[in-house]
């Protein structure tokens, strides 16, 4: 076979590390994304963040690209207008081969911006930075250190809180406890049992219980024995549980002789019993939600804008760009020329993936606005597709910019991905929203008789009679999704 040389053109996909990175920050969350600028900033000399926005930050000469938003979105917020068209300006342009001794270095990067402006040290939430939160064991260490005890004692009693469980309950039994410790100690059930209800009276009261039978005894021991409500409490915890979990309210009062208010008021204590007493104790702190976006409404509008907070203005080091000299090959000059570059791609690539959530965020508020005016019941039914199609964006970036994202309502905070939902067909030929359905179940729910609790199947019936066909197991799956008991456990005593 003869050998040749042949010239073909074709076209292919090349992924940039410039189009990596835009992926990538694409689709971090705002926590990811503030950790992600803050690496950027520390290894990036030519990358600076903006302390200020002064109001002479604009270039000269900017279109406002606010005549492109629809007409109920033309009263975004002017700061955001500017700063986008500021880095278009900016980040377009590419890294020419030499540069002019006399480029005006301020005029190009000075205003350089990544995103709204952050809110500074006064913005910030002092309380993260409180001592750690103890955890339950070391809650119960510092009691037995401030309790009497002797060697051995404190011995089985160490032995016990290591043994318990975050919700409080004792998790090994007390024969493998008397294994721990070898048959050399002398140590007998008798002794572990005596240490452990010392711990039971610790504060929380009940922890290192070894059932949930005696976690509400010795809490309802720590009540007045003299009120009936207490007392009648006390018989049914620890004779009647299981009726008592059945909701049998009939086989409870004939059992203990006693009226339906008498009954009803010992369930009332009961309820107001621990069930895991330490959970009180958290180890863990608080995560708060950041929105990405805010929604408010504005003279009878719905406008969308970014959160100032969710990251820092940045540009160019104007002072290290201006070091750059044209047809200088030297190491500091490469390596001024590489960081140059890859902070315009990054301020590029933040301000693409702002201008990307911005837009994707307003299409769902303009189909969504009547879950904005009249809540969950007046979600519409939207896929991916759905807003890909809208915004001219493939269903893998919509996914992306919608994954960990977060739109602050009137209506409270809601991820991106709460607004899409898939739909079951009504009578009258149109589609209905599931999460509407939820809603729907939970106000239905809400609203039942607590003697006679609505079952699956009249569930069922109610929306069939509004004109929504749902089958009996799909308001079970949703009723479950939601948290909802069945009707057999949400009866209740009037």
């Amino acid at each position: 076979m003869k050998q040749s040389l042949q010239l073909k053109l074709g076209q292919h996909l090349t992924m940039t590390p410039q189009l990596q990175q835009a992926i990538r920050l694409l689709q971090l969350s705002t926590l990811d994304l503030q950790q992600e600028i803050q690496e950027a900033l520390d290894s990036n000399p030519l990358l600076e963040l903006v302390e200020s926005t002064p109001a002479d930050d604009v270039v000269p000469g900017m279109a406002s690209s606010q005549q492109e938003l629809p007409e109920e979105y033309a009263g975004s917020a002017e700061r955001e207008v500017a700063e986008s068209d500021t880095v278009d300006d900016v980040a377009a342009e590419s890294m020419p081969s030499d540069l002019a001794v006399d480029t005006s270095w301020d005029d190009i990067y000075e205003t350089g911006s990544a995103g709204p402006a952050g809110s500074g040290e006064e913005g910030q939430d002092f309380e993260q930075y409180t001592a750690e939160a103890s955890t339950l064991s070391d809650h119960l260490l510092w009691q037995l250190n401030l309790t009497p005890m002797s060697e051995t004692d404190r011995m089985i009693a160490m032995s016990i809180i290591d043994a318990i469980d975050a919700d409080g309950m004792l998790s090994v039994s007390l024969e493998d406890l008397a294994e721990g410790f070898g048959p050399e100690s002398g140590i007998e059930i008798d002794e572990i049992v005596a240490v452990l209800h010392r711990i039971q009276h610790f504060d929380p009261v009940g922890v290192g219980a070894r059932d949930l039978r005696e976690c509400l005894l010795i809490q309802l021991r720590q009540l007045d024995p003299e009120e009936p409500a207490v007392r009648h409490a006390r018989v049914i915890i620890d004779k009647h549980i299981q009726l008592l979990g059945a909701k049998d309210y009939a086989t409870l009062m004939r059992r203990l002789h006693i009226s339906e208010p008498e009954l009803k008021a010992a369930i009332h204590c009961i309820q107001q019993l621990n069930p895991r007493p330490g959970s009180v104790i958290s180890a863990s702190a608080a995560e708060y939600v950041v929105p990405d976006v805010i929604v408010s409404k504005r003279n009878g509008r719905w406008l969308v804008e970014l959160n100032p907070e969710i990251a820092p203005r940045l540009r160019v080091n104007s002072y290290y760009a201006a070091m750059i000299r044209r047809a200088d090959n030297s190491a500091d000059n490469v390596f001024l020329r590489d960081n140059l570059q890859e902070a315009k791609w990054f301020i590029k690539s933040l301000q693409s993936r702002n201008e990307t959530l911005l837009k994707v965020a307003r299409c769902i508020v303009e189909r969504q606005q009547g879950f904005l005016e009249h809540g969950p019941e007046a979600m519409r039914p939207m896929i991916l597709h759905d807003v890909a199609t809208a915004v001219s964006m493939h269903e893998s970036t919509i996914s992306r910019v919608t994954t960990q994202k977060y739109m602050h309502t009137p209506g409270g905070i809601f991820e991106l991905k709460y607004f899409f939902s898939s739909h079951v067909s009504t009578a009258a030929g149109g589609e209905c929203s599931s999460v509407a359905i939820r809603a729907i179940i939970r106000k239905l729910v809400g609203a039942e008789h607590p003697r006679k609790p609505l079952s699956d199947s009249k569930i069922a019936s109610i929306l069939e009679q509004q004109g929504i066909n749902v089958a009996r197991r799909t308001i079970a799956k949703y009723r479950e999704a939601l948290g909802i008991a069945p009707s057999n456990e949400r009866k209740q005593l009037v």
